[in-house]
């Protein structure tokens, strides 16, 4: 497969001749060398984006919709190929993998849908005066900012929309993960994208990088998917040129288990919301709060489950959890464990690294685990699993809310009264009552305080590369 840069639809080498590698995490081993891009090949893709958008942006919609349902087809008919890329250099278990192509491939379809539907809107004026025309615009050039734990879908759910509202791009893929960015490249270019619109960049330098694109006038939209600390820094970067942002961040999301709730089926949305992509996933369970009477039940059935998880290479068809995606993210997510046992919880099942090659960590359950402990402050990125206890439901949704974060959460019970009060009352961008999976294409994606800015997917999705303009005219 291509490993240069794809800029003006063209493969080229980094301008400094620069290459880094890319690794399998299951072995630590080299897989591919990719192109290095710097500063001028950035500002180079801005050129090749500001002179392909005049004509992208007047494209009628119908053919940026056609574009977008080859691209759709394109991954569908390649699923099997796309899916051992991102399992090899990612490190997820195949079947997630496949599951990450399908999904990857629906913000194609969705926003192929959506192409056409970028209505605006007529209305007279309360005083008579004019008429009030609203006509949606594309915002421009894009920088698009992508992390390594979805490699395909979270490039799809940016692309999709922006090339639907007539937007050029820059992708900036993770360095973890290049690889299926560019081979995302190459399926967009035989869709019949045509030069300049799609630019992906890839590249060691991230911050340096993504800095030169947001000080250029010429760029007008920044999507950042990735930590809650970077997308501080990328939001004030961002603002010296007042750049259209959006920011999908960090996420601490609790697990709410009410006494009341049918425990197989909760234990059954833990591990969809828990080992999803072996927990790397912003949306992963990442606390447990478990009403008193049923706790101990709760984490048994859990444990169980969680230990009979297969471990190995993502890439072997037998293998549920894959490794981690590199040195430090395994050794986060021991620290965390660590630091939760020294201070009182109990490990049911796993809570120590194994030793030998590649970046494994095994299924863990915690009990015990103290109210105050770090690893319920901050997301665990790992198939980790700590459980508190709570004796209400005001005591449930305090704790819920205790924290910086508020991207998604996850609420089960019997009493569907309850589970609605609940959920309006978490602070939260997303809900699952009784379910372990919200993400769909077809729904706004996002969360509050410190997990974000904006929606991605659904019509929302749309409207985040559109610009409003109202136009007072008479008739």
């Amino acid at each position: 497969m291509e490993t240069d840069l794809f800029i003006a639809g063209k493969w080229v080498p980094a301008s400094s001749g620069g290459r880094f590698d890319v690794h399998d995490p299951a072995t630590g081993d080299t897989i591919a060398s990719v192109a290095d891009g710097g500063e001028a090949d950035a500002i180079a893709a801005v050129d090749a984006a500001a002179a392909a958008g005049p004509a992208w942006a007047a494209a009628p919609p119908r053919v940026r919709s056609e574009v977008l349902r080859r691209a759709f087809a394109l991954m569908t008919e390649r699923a099997s190929e796309l899916a051992k890329l991102i399992s090899l250099e990612n490190g997820k278990a195949l079947t997630d993998a496949k599951g990450e192509v399908t999904y990857a491939a629906e913000f194609f379809r969705w926003f192929a849908e959506e192409a056409v539907r970028g209505e605006g809107a007529i209305a007279t004026a309360p005083s008579g005066a004019n008429r009030i025309l609203v006509v949606r615009q594309p915002v421009g050039v894009c920088v698009l900012v992508t992390p390594w734990n979805f490699p395909a879908a979270m490039a799809t759910r940016k692309i999709g929309p922006a090339l639907a509202a007539g937007c050029t791009v820059i992708l900036k893929p993770a360095s973890d993960t290049p690889l299926t960015a560019l081979a995302m490249a190459a399926i967009l270019a035989e869709a019949g994208v045509p030069e300049g619109v799609v630019n992906v960049v890839p590249s060691r330098s991230s911050g340096k990088v993504v800095s030169a694109m947001l000080r250029d006038a010429r760029v007008r939209k920044l999507s950042f998917t990735g930590s809650t600390e970077v997308g501080r820094i990328l939001l004030a970067q961002a603002a010296e040129n007042v750049v259209n942002t959006s920011m999908e961040l960090g996420g601490n999301a609790p697990f709410l288990v009410f006494a009341d709730a049918d425990l197989d089926a909760a234990v059954d949305g833990a591990i969809i919301a828990k080992m999803r992509n072996g927990g790397e996933a912003c949306t992963a369970a990442n606390r447990f709060f478990v009403e008193a009477p049923v706790a101990d039940e709760f984490a048994r059935k859990l444990a169980q489950r969680m230990s009979a998880l297969v471990v190995g290479p993502g890439t072997d068809e037998k293998t549920q959890v894959g490794p981690l995606v590199n040195e430090d993210t395994v050794a986060k997510v021991d620290s965390l464990v660590r630091g939760a046992l020294e201070g009182g919880a109990e490990a049911v099942t796993g809570g120590s690294r194994p030793t030998g090659p590649g970046f494994y960590y095994p299924p863990t359950v915690l009990t015990g685990v103290a109210a105050d402990a770090p690893i319920l402050r901050q997301e665990i990125f790992g198939p980790v699993a700590p459980i508190v206890t709570f004796t209400g439901e005001a005591e449930a949704v305090r704790l819920a809310n205790d924290t910086e974060y508020g991207l998604v959460a996850y609420v089960y019970t019997g009493d569907l009264a309850r589970g609605m009060r609940v959920s309006e009352a978490i602070e939260a961008g997303m809900v699952g009552i009784n379910r372990g999976l919200v993400s769909d294409p077809a729904a706004p994606f996002g969360g509050v305080k410190q997990s974000g800015i904006g929606r991605e997917g659904g019509h929302d999705g749309l409207l985040e590369y559109l610009e409003s303009k109202y136009i007072a005219v008479n008739w």
